[in-house]
């Protein structure tokens, strides 16, 4: 156990969150063919887009650490995404559906917020410059889409959840 350090959990996380990334792409294809509002899914759309750029992204901070671009399985965005499938089946065609799928698409937006969070600082720690650079370029990528959904949810898809017009 002494050759776990702080520099293998940034490996083993950075994998994860690789892993994750390439579900979340799929998962916001699915959210944006299932949203009825088309400003929601306009905004799935775009940041299922931004999602390949970070995947990308990714492969070049496991060069800047001399790895191997590799995921591993990642339980905690299996869940998200298997909670988003079943509000997806479950609300098909009811006015939540959009809040349901925009409230797990900020799911997986804070669990990126919190992943880049602490692989940025965790970069920053390990002497890391160029890896804590481009995590985070994607850590203020993935808050600007947090805002954007909260946006959408308070302006117009929670009022129309609701049965009123925004």
């Amino acid at each position: 156990m002494a050759d776990q350090t702080l520099d293998t959990l940034f490996h083993e996380t950075l994998k994860d969150i690789y892993y994750a990334e390439r579900k979340i792409a799929s998962a916001l294809r699915k959210m944006a063919r299932a949203a009825q509002d088309p400003d929601l899914k306009a905004a799935f759309e775009t940041h299922e887009q931004e999602t390949q750029g970070q995947y990308e992204r990714l492969s070049e901070v496991f060069d800047a650490i001399g790895k191997k671009p590799r995921g591993k399985t990642c339980d905690a965005i299996e869940g998200i995404i298997s909670e988003a499938q079943e509000i997806m089946d479950e609300f098909k065609g009811s006015p939540a559906l959009d809040a349901g799928l925009l409230a797990a698409a900020q799911a997986v937006e804070h669990y990126e917020i919190a992943r880049y969070g602490t692989l940025k600082s965790w970069a920053a720690q390990l002497g890391l410059s160029e890896a804590e650079a481009l995590l985070d370029q994607t850590l203020q990528e993935e808050v600007a889409t947090d805002e954007i959904l909260t946006k959408l949810a308070v302006t117009v898809v929670n009022a129309a959840a609701e049965g009123r017009a925004a």
